[in-house]
């Protein structure tokens, strides 16, 4: 029996649009681990990767396993250098609140320094491994200064201002002494924050927090030394802890967040949207407020 052409093809196109669907809806839907059946115990895993600038995705995750109540316990994987502030506080938070119903491992990988450490100490439990790039208490903020430049071009700046401290960190002129102070006492407060959570977090003297405080940072086997993890291992030794904190025996299932259907169009957008708002607000962040962040690394 002969095949038509038009009938062939049309069949053709048929195949590959249903494939195109598949693929493009499984990449839309969820990250290729989220597993829908599991025979173990539920084990839910937030990834906090690269510099920390924007809270929002990651308090999202943990609030829907917070409130799925198959995860017996969760797992904040942590390989990031630290980033802004208040981001920084927000994920700490949010663990916290997580903490009231699901047992929390933090797992620390390549580096989990400033910010990083920061969001781990909020766990129930920290493990890193023996050569984590971890530490880096501190709190830093950071100004250019193009007078000298503006001078060689010729260039002039007019200011007028409401308040004398108005223009503070203006990158057409020196800081004043003053002004110096002013910023120092900010970063002051900001950098005791961070030390007031390590304390209680870590239950640690303050004493001895301060003496390690200076934006050093350190191995994770001597952080385990100094009390700043639990326990050295790695993703699988987190996932059996977290088994064992939740009360639970025997094989683990690792969940991880869905991710909200799209087409294929707005998959690619929104991919590159995020890639260039990442890009943008970690070039930025430097230069508009302080961080928790160690800064080798960026």
């Amino acid at each position: 029996m002969r095949r038509h052409p038009v009938v062939w093809g049309v069949a053709i196109l048929f195949v590959m649009a249903l494939f195109s669907y598949v693929f493009f809806y499984r990449a839309g839907t969820d990250t290729g681990k989220v597993r829908t059946f599991s025979s173990g115990n539920r084990i839910g895993v937030v990834s906090i990767s690269g510099p920390i600038y924007d809270s929002l995705r990651i308090a999202e995750q943990l609030d829907e396993f917070g409130r799925d109540s198959s995860i017996v316990a969760v797992i904040l994987r942590v390989d990031s250098p630290g980033g802004g502030v208040a981001a920084s506080q927000e994920i700490y938070d949010a663990v916290l609140e997580l903490k009231k119903k699901k047992k929390v491992v933090a797992s620390l990988g390549s580096i989990a320094a400033s910010g990083g450490l920061l969001v781990a100490c909020a766990a129930d439990k920290i493990v890193s491994n023996p050569g984590t790039i971890t530490g880096s208490i501190s709190a830093i903020m950071q100004f250019a200064n193009f007078e000298e430049l503006f001078k060689k071009i010729g260039l002039k700046s007019s200011v007028v201002k409401s308040g004398k401290y108005k223009d503070i960190g203006s990158p057409l002129r020196e800081m004043t002494p003053e002004e110096r102070k002013i910023i120092q006492e900010l970063v002051d407060d900001i950098y005791n924050q961070f030390v007031d959570v390590i304390v209680k977090e870590r239950k640690l003297p303050r004493a001895k927090v301060k003496a390690i405080a200076d934006g050093r940072v350190f191995s994770g086997r001597k952080a385990k030394e100094l009390g700043l993890v639990d326990y050295l291992g790695d993703m699988n030794y987190a996932a059996r802890l977290a088994t064992e904190l939740a009360g639970k025996t025997g094989k683990y299932d690792l969940i991880y967040p869905r991710k909200k259907r799209t087409s294929i169009f707005d998959y690619l957008l929104e991919s590159a949207a995020n890639q260039f708002s990442d890009s943008l607000k970690e070039k930025m962040e430097p230069f508009s407020g302080v961080s928790y962040l160690y800064y080798p690394f960026r």
